[in-house]
């Protein structure tokens, strides 16, 4: 247990220096890792924890999941938030309450909401306490976020950016971001037969040309002589016109038919 503590005390002083060693905190959380599991890491009903132990292991997911972050280790953030979750609901009485718990769990929102994973995100929303929906800046942040993407005001989720509640909520801030623009350029081609350069940069809210030219080379856009890339819809016409007197005559006989049945 001493190693534990040791290892501990030396993450938490090289995690809050500035700037961050990444390279020995990664160090630091391996061997720490493999220390914990001689203990009672993520204990269960068979191996009871003190609570020493439990608030070290808590601690060290806590950096855990802010160094997956600051390294964009998105798998290794899934993984530690979800070991985390076990810390902040099942283990909350015999802990307390972390000061990061809010800040983490809103960034786990924000994460899902980055993958466009509504239900797990609406899920994990309906763990939390009501009063901490409605007030805590962590947590509303993510939840405004959804509500802007249901009610399709983009141009909310742009400027979001820089309101985040904290500087790490920039990586998945971004990723949605990307997410936002990728779902505007396919409303762009099938709404438009052409855009310029201009007004696609204007609706992308990107602010560079070559910002503008890179999206749409990712998107396979063509930009033609005349400043403008223009989109070929894949849609089918109909060659004939809608037979509209036979299809009104139908629906008078099913009419008739369905008064005569009552």
């Amino acid at each position: 247990m001493d190693n534990v503590v040791a290892l501990y005390k030396q993450l938490r002083t090289e995690w809050t220096k500035t700037p961050v060693n990444m390279k020995l905190c990664g160090s630091l959380l391996d061997k720490l890792k493999i220390a914990l599991v001689e203990l009672s890491y993520l204990p269960t009903g068979d191996s009871p924890a003190t609570q020493q132990e439990l608030v070290i292991a808590r601690d060290v997911l806590e950096i855990a999941v802010e160094y997956s972050v600051a390294t964009k280790n998105i798998p290794a953030f899934e993984r530690y938030i979800s070991q985390l979750k076990c810390y902040y609901y099942d283990y909350k009485n015999q802990l307390g309450e972390s000061k990061n718990k809010y800040q983490l769990l809103g960034m786990n929102l924000l994460f899902l909401l980055s993958q466009n994973r509504v239900a797990e995100f609406h899920t994990e929303l309906e763990l939390l306490p009501a009063d901490i929906i409605q007030s805590n800046e962590y947590i509303r942040h993510p939840l405004a976020l959804e509500q802007y993407l249901m009610e399709g005001r983009y141009n909310k989720i742009f400027q979001a950016k820089g309101n985040a509640p904290s500087e790490r909520y920039n990586f998945f801030t971004d990723i949605l971001l990307q997410t936002v623009r990728d779902e505007i350029g396919a409303c762009l081609e099938s709404s438009y037969e052409r855009v310029s350069l201009q007004e696609a940069a204007k609706r992308l809210n990107l602010k560079t040309k070559d910002e503008v030219k890179e999206f749409a080379e990712k998107k396979g856009w063509k930009l033609g002589s005349d400043g403008f890339y223009h989109f070929i819809s894949e849609l089918v016409k109909p060659k004939d016109p809608m037979p509209s007197q036979e299809l009104a005559e139908q629906a008078i006989f099913y009419a008739r038919e369905l008064e005569m049945i009552v």
